[in-house]
């Protein structure tokens, strides 16, 4: 059963959805939806277990397109392009298989239809291990995480889930659910329907990246056959974050050439 997924929304023009990757959220990807309001209406959903929106056990992916399915229905969005970062790039591709009349396009950054090695359980391991209720301050918990994890992890991302009530910390994510769920996290599911989405598809990726490897593309290719191929230097599997002006230009290029292909369908 679909969750109802907290959102913002900016900006009016034909819809956007993006999605955000593990251990993130809408908010994640503000500046980028900032700019692109100025020609859409840009929707920052929070991923279940994610952010404000609600928790579930499940985190398959059929299960989260279920829920992006379900906010594209309640807001009366018309074939919304959808645009999803590492987990949220396995949901848009779940939804465009399962129900491709249901968007106009989809854009995966950094991921590709397939299985991956759990890179993030350790991470999930580290943050349930903090007793964050007990902590004085945000700075004592950024230093127990790096001292756990060690100089190169992402602490200051991941220490993006804490929150705090009054005088006591908490987590945002449901790290329990992460943890129970990474099997369907990592992989792909091979549950959908077998076919193809023959729509627009771009697929952008690091090139410092190691998540879209040579021996994926044809996987890529059979099952979205109109996708674009691209690689952006000087970045790695967090694109938005390593070159933010490189990758608008390219989202903001493909969402008017989607954009035409759109008007002169209508048209015709």
């Amino acid at each position: 059963m679909p969750v109802e997924l907290a959102f913002e929304s900016l900006g009016e023009g034909p819809p956007v959805v993006i999605l955000h990757g593990l251990f993130g959220a809408g908010r994640n990807w503000t500046q980028m939806a900032q700019a692109l309001a100025t020609d859409h209406r840009v929707i920052l959903p929070d991923a279940r277990n994610h952010g404000a929106s609600p928790w579930s056990e499940s985190m398959s992916y059929p299960d989260m397109a279920q829920d992006v399915a379900a906010l594209i229905e309640r807001e009366g969005l018309q074939q919304p392009v959808v645009i999803g970062h590492s987990m949220g790039g396995k949901t848009a591709m779940a939804l465009a298989l399962a129900q491709p009349q249901a968007i106009g396009g989809m854009a995966v950054i950094d991921i590709a239809p397939q299985p991956y090695a759990d890179q993030f359980g350790t991470y999930v391991a580290a943050m349930r291990s903090l007793d964050v209720a007990a902590a004085t301050s945000r700075r004592e918990l950024q230093q127990a995480l790096a001292t756990k994890l060690g100089p190169t992890a992402p602490v200051d991302f991941l220490l993006q889930n804490l929150r705090r009530h009054g005088e006591r910390f908490d987590w945002r994510i449901n790290l329990m659910a992460t943890s129970m769920c990474m099997g369907d996290l990592c992989g792909f599911p091979q549950a959908l329907p077998p076919c193809c989405y023959d729509g627009p598809a771009l697929f952008v990726h690091g090139a410092d990246s190691d998540y879209v490897p040579p021996d994926a593309v044809p996987g890529i290719r059979a099952l979205f056959p109109q996708a674009e191929l691209l690689s952006i230097p000087d970045a790695g599997h967090w694109v938005h974050a390593d070159q933010p002006a490189a990758l608008l230009a390219v989202l903001q290029d493909w969402l008017r050439r989607v954009g035409s292909i759109a008007t002169t369908t209508h048209k015709r």
